[in-house]
């Protein structure tokens, strides 16, 4: 659905509020037709009839009426709300889904563009709205019920007054197109703003860390000139607006201030009329008028606008659901081929793949080099520009949503924790689950101790995860797909914040809970827990078992070399780090490893020629192939961007 059929559809929803505002209006309206008329009986029929009792009670009845008025103009905003909050959250709605549906979101930074849609151009929509309720609704009912009153009372004036009326407006209607430009400008240049100060703000550390100071404050200087320069062209326009306006709300005065006498003269208007007359222009119509144009010159302009720039961003192409339905659970990738641009090098080039259930895959290669993108293949997100990938026999992406959200899970490496209990992050795919399943889930993947720290299900967590570390937040969201139904699951770098040893237990967890495993790894660990290791590098793609990828793969053997680089100084005391060093959670890994396994120690000596490998479950390591011994502790240098401490983990 488009954003203005959205936007017309939530205010047709509100029908029943909107037959009340239109009862309101005709109350509102009634000081407005018989003002005029009951001035003009005063006179006529009262004071210049040298019956002043009678001149006082028509203007009591005027009073009368006036009162009815503010009676209905009270009602109007009592029934504001009911009409206006519905539309604000129907547009939040669509503001969100279009943010998490972008195709190119900024990445671990907040989105400060989608926010300012949020917080400016929404809320733009709904102070127009009910402006325009309100105040435009009220001039139109004003000025339609005065022109009416002025036809009972003097239609020879009514010629005269139109012609000035129908000018102005005609004039504004030419200052509208320019209007609507400059006041879109605004709006992008208050959304430029916006984002380039979220985006300093959020890489303050770096812009100081690079000293780049100056060309952080020379963008923000640009950014509010652009912003000011904008609005001082608008504010230029809406005084041209209003010079027309006020033309065309005080020109018919004057008209008739110079033809009433005259018309009085000629007994063609009665003294009383001739008063009338000037009370409906001067008192009622000319002021509505001029409220009606300034706010189509404003509020009309700025909805318009905001509703143009919300749809740009928050419209989403109507995407037909798919209809088939998976035998089995087994992934199948046929020649899969996916770049970013048409003129993109290919990511992912040629693929062929197939994983069986109970089958765990790591997914190994340099940062930026595309796992992420294979991952959002795998999962559906993303469409191949060439090759298939299957799901249970059927294209992925031809999987109705519901059922694949139902059977895919993704955890990114970034985890999402909300304000709620812990039971409501944990069950957040499983509702159903009772607390026993929600708490064996947590100690399977290793958060049991958490749960216990944060006292139980029922424990609060605040907003953006707050009183969670970054590490305890990926144990929560491993926790909540174990619980849930997903029987195929990608963990994309989803414990880089945890130790080696919390990250090797919620490997196993989830290999051993069944189902298709995919991890594409933040340490090269992880490919030793594997039963079948993919080598992604832009240039080959490799797939086989460590033993065969070490053996056949040199860029996997060249990642592994890296990986395993002795260093001298924990090889002689075995020492490691207090816990929460290095940038790691305080209290995420332990002392002594699970079983039989290989300490991995601290930075790398460079020198890259090592022939020293982990062993996969036996707690060996070999040099060139042959067994050091088993159960034997060897130590182990990480790669440039890994851990860079010493740990002992059972790899």
């Amino acid at each position: 659905m488009s954003l203005r059929r959205l936007y017309w559809s939530a205010l047709a929803g509100q029908w029943r509020g909107g037959v009340v505002l239109l009862a309101c209006s005709l109350l509102e309206g009634v000081p407005a037709f018989f003002s005029g008329r009951l001035v003009e009986l005063s006179v006529d029929r009262g004071f210049a009839a040298g019956d002043p009792a009678a001149g006082l009670g028509w203007l009591a009845l005027f009073g009368l009426t006036a009162v009815l008025g503010a009676f209905g103009a009270r009602m109007v905003w009592r029934q504001l709300g009911t009409v206006v909050e519905p539309l604000r959250d129907a547009l939040v709605t669509a503001v969100v889904r279009g943010v998490l549906h972008d195709d190119s979101p900024p990445r671990n930074r907040p989105d400060s563009s989608g926010v300012a849609r949020i917080t400016q151009h929404v809320e733009v929509v709904r102070d127009a709205t009910a402006g325009l309720l309100v105040e435009a609704r009220g001039m139109l009912v004003t000025t339609t019920s005065a022109l009416a009153g002025l036809m009972t009372v003097a239609g020879a004036l009514v010629v005269p007054v139109a012609l000035p009326v129908f000018f102005a407006l005609a004039a504004f209607a030419c200052l509208l197109p320019s209007l609507a430009r400059r006041q879109r400008a605004l709006a992008l240049a208050d959304e430029h703003t916006a984002a380039t100060a979220g985006t300093s703000l959020s890489g303050v550390r770096d812009i100081v860390a690079c000293d780049a100071q100056p060309v952080a404050a020379l963008a923000m200087y640009e950014a509010v000139d652009a912003q000011a320069n904008a609005a001082i062209r608008v504010a230029r326009s809406s005084a041209l607006r209003a010079l027309v306006i006020s033309l065309g709300g005080f020109v018919p005065l004057l008209l008739a201030l110079a033809l009433a006498p005259g018309l009085v003269v000629s007994g063609k208007l009665t003294a009383g009329a001739a008063l009338g007359a000037l009370v409906y222009l001067a008192t009622t119509m000319q002021p509505a008028l001029r409220g009606l144009a300034a706010t189509a010159g404003t509020v009309v302009l700025r909805l318009l606008v905001a509703l143009r720039r919300l749809a740009e961003t928050a419209e989403l192409p109507d995407v037909v659901d798919g209809t088939a339905t998976p035998r089995g659970i087994d992934v199948r990738v046929h020649g899969l081929t996916f770049s970013w641009g048409a003129s993109a090098e290919p990511v992912v080039r040629g693929l062929e793949l197939g994983l069986q259930p109970g089958e765990h895959l790591a997914v190994v290669g340099p940062s930026g080099i595309g796992k992420s993108t294979l991952a959002g293949l795998l999962t559906g997100m993303l469409a191949p520009q060439e090759g298939r990938v299957l799901l249970g026999g059927v294209p992925v992406r031809d999987v109705p949503a519901a059922l694949r959200h139902e059977l895919v899970a993704l955890i990114p490496q970034e985890a999402y924790v909300f304000a709620g209990t812990v039971r409501d992050n944990v069950s957040l795919f499983a509702p159903s689950a009772s607390d026993d399943d929600l708490s064996s889930a947590a100690d399977a993947v290793g958060a049991g101790a958490l749960l216990r720290r944060l006292g139980g299900l029922d424990a609060e967590i605040g907003h953006g995860g707050e009183g969670v570390s970054a590490g305890e937040a990926q144990l929560l969201a491993l926790a909540r797909v174990y619980a849930s139904a997903a029987q195929l699951v990608i963990l994309d770098e989803a414990t880089s914040h945890l130790d080696p040893v919390a990250e090797a237990r919620a490997e196993r967890a989830f290999a051993a809970r069944g189902g298709v495993l995919v991890v594409i790894a933040h340490r090269l660990s992880s490919a030793l827990r594997a039963d079948r290791v993919l080598v992604v590098d832009g240039r080959e793609t490799a797939v086989g078992s460590h033993a065969e990828l070490v053996a056949g793969s040199a860029r996997y053997a060249e990642l592994m070399r890296a990986w395993a680089t002795p260093v001298p100084d924990h090889a002689a005391t075995g020492a490691r780090p207090p816990a929460g060093a290095g940038g790691e959670p305080a209290g995420t890994s332990t002392g002594s490893p699970v079983g039989g396994g290989v300490a991995v120690g601290g930075a790398p000596s460079g020198n890259g020629h090592t022939t020293l490998s982990p062993s996969v479950d036996d707690g060996a390591a070999t040099t060139g192939g042959a067994p050091a011994g088993g159960g034997t502790t060897a130590t182990l240098g990480l790669s440039a961007g890994h851990d860079s401490r010493c740990h002992r983990i059972d790899a």
